[in-house]
C-alpha cells in the first residue's frame, strides 16, 4: 500500500475498489482520492476525519480536455458497499457519454425543494391543525416516507408511489396507506404551482388507474347492548377514578378523545354551565352545555382538588408524570383491560360511535343538530350552509335529552 501521509503523493494512487482495499485507506491532512483501476473516473475520496465517499469525475459533451471537469458524489462507504457504488458509477459514466450531465441535472434539481422542506412548508400553511393531527403526520412521514425526506420533489415518479402504497398497505394496513397517500398529494400542489413541469406523482397514479383503498368503517353494536357492558368493564377494570371520568364525559358528549384530555378549569363557566374546548379537530372552538350528568362529573373533580380550594385554572386532568402535553395523553393502555372485562371490544371512539347512535337513532334528532353537538365539520350542502349556527342554549335540551337516554342504556 502507497504512503498516504502527503496527499500530493497519494493524488494519483490507482487499485481495484473493494471493501479490503478501501478499509485499508488512511486519511492525510487534506482530502485526497483513490481511483479505480478499472473503472475511468469512479473513486474513493478520503477526507481528513477518515470520512470515506465514492465519486464519479467526468466531462460532459464530447469529453474533450476543454469541457469543464464535473464530479458527482454517490455515496458514503459504510452505507454503501464498493460493488454497489461501482454499478452506480457505470451507470452515471452510461448516461454522460449519452450525452447527458448528472452534476447539472442535480443542480437544476436543487431548485426544486425536498420533500422534508415541502413537508415544512405543507404544515406551515395551515398552524391550527389540532396537535394530534400534526403528530400523525409528522409520524406518517417518518414511518412509512423516511427514506424520501432528501429526495428532490421531481425525483419521485408515479411507480415509486404505486410501489410504496402497496408496501404500507401490506406491512400497516389499509388505512395508514391512505391517509400517507392523501398527505404526499397535498404536499405537492403547492410546489407544483410554483415550479414549471413538476407533476404530482400521486395524481399521475390515480389518473393510471391507481386507487386509495376502500374505507372499512369499524361496526359496533347498538348502544343498548354494549353500554352497559362497558360501563361494567370500566367500573371492573380498577382504574382510577379520573381516568373513569374521562371516559365518562366521553360517553356524555361525544367528544373526541384530545377534546376531552385538553378541558381546562378556566374554560369552565359551572355558573353558566357551559364548557369550552380550544383544540378541536376543526381548528374550531366548541362550546357545549353541562348536562346534569357532567356537572355531577365536574363537581366531584373539584372535590377531589379540595372542595373550594380546587384551582380556578389548569388541566382537569393533570398528568401524574408530567408528560410533555402536561395531561393525561395516552387512554389506549386501559382499552385491554376493559374489553376482557366487558367481554366485547372497547375504545374510546367507540363512545364517540354511541353518542351519535343515541341522537339519531334513539331520538331522531336532525342531522345538523347531531352534528354541532359532536363538533363535525358543517357541510359544503348549501341550504344547510344558509342556517344560522346552533347556539349553546339551542343544544341544552337536546344534549340533556341524549344524556338522560345513555343513562338509561347504561342500567
Amino acid at each position: 500500500m502507497q504512503n498516504t501521509n502527503s496527499a500530493k503523493r497519494v493524488a494519483q494512487v490507482k487499485l481495484t475498489l473493494t471493501k479490503r482495499t478501501v478499509d485499508a485507506l488512511e486519511p492525510a491532512e487534506k482530502s485526497w482520492i483513490a481511483w479505480d483501476d478499472k473503472l475511468t473516473g469512479f473513486g474513493c475520496r478520503v477526507q481528513p476525519s477518515g470520512t470515506k465517499s465514492f465519486i464519479v469525475n467526468y466531462r460532459p459533451g464530447d469529453g474533450g480536455r476543454r469541457a469543464p471537469n464535473k464530479r458527482v458524489v454517490i455515496g458514503r462507504f459504510g452505507r454503501m458497499a464498493p460493488d454497489e457504488a461501482r454499478r452506480k458509477a457505470q451507470d452515471l459514466l452510461g448516461r454522460v457519454a449519452r450525452g447527458e450531465d448528472p452534476a447539472g441535472e442535480r443542480a437544476e434539481a436543487r431548485g426544486v425543494p425536498t420533500l422534508a422542506e415541502a413537508f415544512e412548508t405543507y404544515m406551515r400553511s395551515n398552524p391550527n391543525r389540532a396537535a394530534n393531527t400534526v403528530r400523525l403526520y409528522r409520524q406518517n412521514l417518518r414511518v412509512n416516507l423516511g427514506d424520501w425526506v432528501k429526495r428532490p420533489l421531481n425525483a419521485l415518479s408515479r411507480q415509486d408511489v404505486e410501489d410504496r402504497f402497496n408496501f404500507i398497505t401490506g406491512r400497516h394496513g389499509w388505512s395508514a396507506a391512505n391517509q400517507t397517500m392523501s398527505m404526499l398529494r397535498s404536499i405537492y400542489r403547492r410546489p407544483c404551482v410554483d415550479h414549471d413541469g413538476l407533476c404530482n406523482p400521486v395524481e399521475q397514479w390515480l389518473a393510471a388507474g391507481g386507487r386509495f383503498n376502500p374505507t372499512r368503517r369499524r361496526r359496533i353494536s347498538g348502544p343498548a347492548e354494549v353500554l352497559p357492558r362497558w360501563r361494567a368493564g370500566i367500573e371492573a377494570a380498577g382504574l382510577e377514578s379520573a381516568i373513569r371520568d374521562i371516559f365518562l364525559i366521553g360517553l356524555y358528549t361525544g367528544m373526541r378523545r384530545g377534546e376531552v384530555l385538553s378541558l381546562r378549569w378556566e374554560r369552565m363557566d359551572l355558573d353558566r354551565r357551559i364548557l369550552r374546548v380550544e383544540e378541536t379537530k376543526t381548528g374550531e372552538p366548541l362550546e357545549l352545555p353541562i348536562t346534569k350528568q357532567l356537572g355531577a362529573i365536574f363537581g366531584r373533580l373539584r372535590e377531589d382538588c379540595g372542595g373550594e380550594a380546587a384551582p380556578s385554572e389548569g388541566w382537569l386532568f393533570p398528568s401524574p408524570r408530567q408528560s410533555r402535553s402536561g395531561h393525561v395523553a395516552d387512554l389506549a393502555p386501559f382499552y385491554a383491560g376493559i374489553s376482557e372485562a366487558a367481554g366485547t371490544r372497547f375504545w374510546f371512539h367507540g363512545l364517540r360511535n354511541a353518542f351519535i347512535t343515541v341522537a339519531e337513532r334513539e331520538l331522531m334528532l336532525p342531522r345538523s343538530l347531531t352534528k354541532r353537538l359532536v363538533n363535525h365539520a358543517r357541510p359544503t350542502d348549501v341550504t344547510e350552509g344558509y342556517a344560522a349556527d346552533w347556539t349553546v342554549e339551542q343544544l341544552r335540551e337536546p344534549a340533556q335529552r341524549v344524556a338522560d337516554r345513555i343513562d338509561e342504556l347504561l342500567e
